[in-house]
């Protein structure tokens, strides 16, 4: 395993991005790096602040599941002031970024699946979090937490080989994380100004998700709706056609595929 500070030494000799990633913390082991980048953000650090864990001992994932981050993956939370039309935008910055570096850095080529996982051939790859505090009509900050299975196997964890991957898995090899982190930052920055200059970026996360077409059932809390994933909107919704015709756009919820 490559040390720590050689990683974050080589990242910061090739970041070349203008400030995701110029003040980076990296460590071997953390609770979460979403608790530490919190903690960061209330104490007002810059915008673009990130931090990075090897592994991660409380890891969480949206609503508040467990996130297995054991040694082979990587946990990256990374602290921004978007503006409150920008919230929505997010998590689709956070999984097109995953998905481009996926491809550029170890030529495969990853799928979305609504809201917020990337996929390889169907198995989880990369799950993704944000987190913002917000009052009023103000966003006083705002954390995307990205965790990706770069070198693990998943058949030695058995809670979740048959729904996981990994970088490595897939490619039969090794990923650099110093290669990959050094292309993730730039990609997320790019994604994040295309945005706020106004950018419509969902229509490439429209174009990478996989499901699209599919039938699908979403639950959303205890409501259970059925039909065929028909595309995504700009704010991020999933908009559904049921078997009687009407549209549903939801906003949030859990997709299964329904295999025929």
């Amino acid at each position: 395993m490559t040390p720590v500070k050689d990683i974050k030494t080589y990242i910061e000799s090739r970041l070349n991005t203008k400030f995701i990633g110029r003040r980076l913390y990296y460590y071997q082991r953390l609770a979460t790096t979403m608790k530490t980048a919190k903690e960061l953000a209330k104490k007002g650090t810059v915008e673009g602040t990130v931090i990075i864990a090897d592994t991660q001992t409380a890891g969480k994932g949206r609503l508040g599941r467990t996130w297995v981050s054991p040694e082979g993956s990587l946990a990256i939370s990374i602290i921004l002031n978007p503006s409150l039309n920008n919230l929505p935008q997010l998590v689709m910055i956070a999984s097109l970024a995953v998905v481009r570096t996926i491809k550029k850095v170890a030529g495969i080529q990853a799928q979305i699946k609504w809201p917020n996982d990337v996929l390889i051939k169907g198995k989880k790859v990369c799950g993704i979090l944000i987190e913002n505090e917000v009052k009023g009509y103000k966003v006083n900050f705002a954390i995307i937490g990205i965790g990706i299975n770069v070198n693990l196997d998943p058949l030695v964890f058995p809670k979740i080989a048959d729904i996981a991957t990994s970088l490595s898995h897939e490619l039969g090899a090794e990923v650099s994380k110093a290669a990959l982190l050094s292309t993730l930052l730039p990609e997320l920055e790019q994604l994040y100004l295309d945005v706020q200059a106004g950018a419509p970026i969902y229509r490439e996360w429209q174009k990478n998700m996989g499901m699209l077409g599919s039938r699908i059932q979403v639950k959303t809390g205890e409501a259970i709706e059925q039909g065929t994933a028909e595309t995504v909107t700009e704010n991020g919704s999933l908009v559904l056609r049921r078997s009687d015709g009407s549209i549903a756009e939801i906003v949030a919820g859990d997709v299964t595929v329904i295999k025929d």
